[in-house]
């Protein structure tokens, strides 16, 4: 079998993709059914000289990861159902100040804390109208697991070229089902990196 075969839950897919996309800093707060993309980033960010940080809320998740990305680091943060109430403020603020970062939410249904083993899509109007004010937001999801893979490199691309967060929208069944994946070989999806600042006049 290919090492770039994998047969992994969308969770998994999710968090390989945020390392092939170049993510170097996550933090997150577990909450059924996202729990396994911070699990599963705990061991493997740290191994590839990422920095992860277990949060006390999904407030200080988002939080964190708006101060890491005016750092110029790629970042990314997941939740599900009350944990993506809990940040809209912050996310105002992202998109108000143009600060690029990747939101996971895995939908699970119900209102409040809802039915954290069933599926959903119900977050779509939470996704674009979460947060108070008249803003754009890029939001994403996928119908399969390659899908996710590829789609949440996108997201990572998007927020650098456009400079704001990017939500991508999973949900329980995608989340927890095993399906067969290709990781590509890198470098085979184009990736968008930060411009960096420099001393030289005139740029």
């Amino acid at each position: 079998m290919s090492d770039n075969l994998k047969f992994v839950q969308g969770n998994e897919a999710c968090a390989e993709a945020a390392l092939y996309a170049g993510l170097d800093f996550y933090a997150g707060y577990p909450i059924t059914p996202s729990s396994e993309i911070t699990e599963y980033l705990a061991y493997r960010l740290p191994q590839i000289g990422g920095k992860f940080l277990q949060m006390e809320d999904e407030i200080a998740s988002l939080c964190a990861i708006i101060g890491a990305s005016l750092t110029g680091r790629k970042v990314m943060t997941a939740t599900s159902g009350p944990g993506f109430s809990l940040m809209q403020e912050a996310l105002g603020y992202a998109i108000m100040a143009e600060i690029p970062c990747v939101i996971v939410d895995v939908q699970r249904g119900g209102p409040s804390t809802g039915l954290p083993t069933h599926g959903s899509q119900a977050d779509v109007n939470q996704a674009r109208w979460g947060t108070h004010g008249d803003h754009a937001i890029i939001a994403l999801t996928a119908s399969n697991h390659q899908d996710v893979f590829s789609i949440t490199v996108e997201a990572f691309n998007l927020a650098e070229i456009y400079r704001t967060p990017v939500i991508l929208l999973l949900d329980e069944l995608i989340a927890h089902m095993r399906e067969r994946i290709v990781i590509p070989e890198p470098g085979k999806i184009p990736l968008v990196d930060r411009l960096k600042t420099s001393v030289k006049e005139g740029v």
